[in-house]
């Protein structure tokens, strides 16, 4: 039976087989019998390399912290989680200077990022927070929730998350949809950053 560490783009925490192309980390969330939980121990949630510097996990260790994996980035952006200083430094560093230039602020501290995410990401624990916008106004790299599916918003075209590749696709229509992806992370793709997809997304 595969362990319940795979994050949907509803946020969700499932056992499907399969680990994706990110590794996540928000605390510690699963028992000595390595089930789940909570659904968050802290407000830094991070999206890691599967692979740093030949490190090796033993997953769901009791006291250590969850392993958690995305599909791609821009499902581990729909559940909230941002890029990590230390694996993934260059793309945080990106990340961190396009929120600068989204918020016209000074350049924000991961703290700060992660306060402002932390708001966005949940009505309470389990309950994932979302909003509702124009579908033409929403960037590449943003998710939504269509007819019960999370699909990732790609140009002129939707495609359907599901654990292991994009399947499904759709001509992207028009009007008023809920948008997954929180409305900061959302700001930073319309601010330029691109969010890395699964070779799937291709076709």
């Amino acid at each position: 039976m595969p362990l319940q560490n795979r994050v949907t783009p509803f946020g969700e925490i499932v056992a499907v087989p399969g680990r994706g192309s990110l590794m996540g980390n928000r605390g510690i969330l699963h028992d000595a019998r390595r089930n789940i939980v909570r659904d968050s121990q802290v407000r830094r949630w991070i999206a890691c390399r599967l692979e740093f510097r030949g490190r090796h996990r033993q997953i769901m260790t009791p006291g250590s912290w969850t392993e958690l994996f995305f599909l791609d980035e821009a499902a581990a952006f729909a559940a909230g989680h941002r890029p990590c200083a230390e694996c993934r430094h260059a793309d945080f560093v990106s990340f961190r200077d396009t929120w600068r230039r989204m918020s016209a602020g000074p350049r924000p501290t991961a703290d700060t990022m992660d306060a402002a995410l932390h708001r966005e990401r949940r009505v309470r624990p389990w309950v994932k927070r979302t909003y509702t916008a124009a579908l033409d106004t929403l960037p590449a790299g943003s998710y939504i929730s269509l007819d019960g599916r999370a699909w990732l918003v790609l140009d002129d075209t939707l495609l359907a998350w599901s654990a292991d590749a994009y399947h499904d696709r759709r001509r992207r229509p028009s009007g008023e949809v809920t948008v997954l992806t929180p409305p900061s992370i959302v700001g930073v793709l319309q601010a330029g950053y691109q969010a890395a997809l699964h070779p799937s997304a291709a076709g």
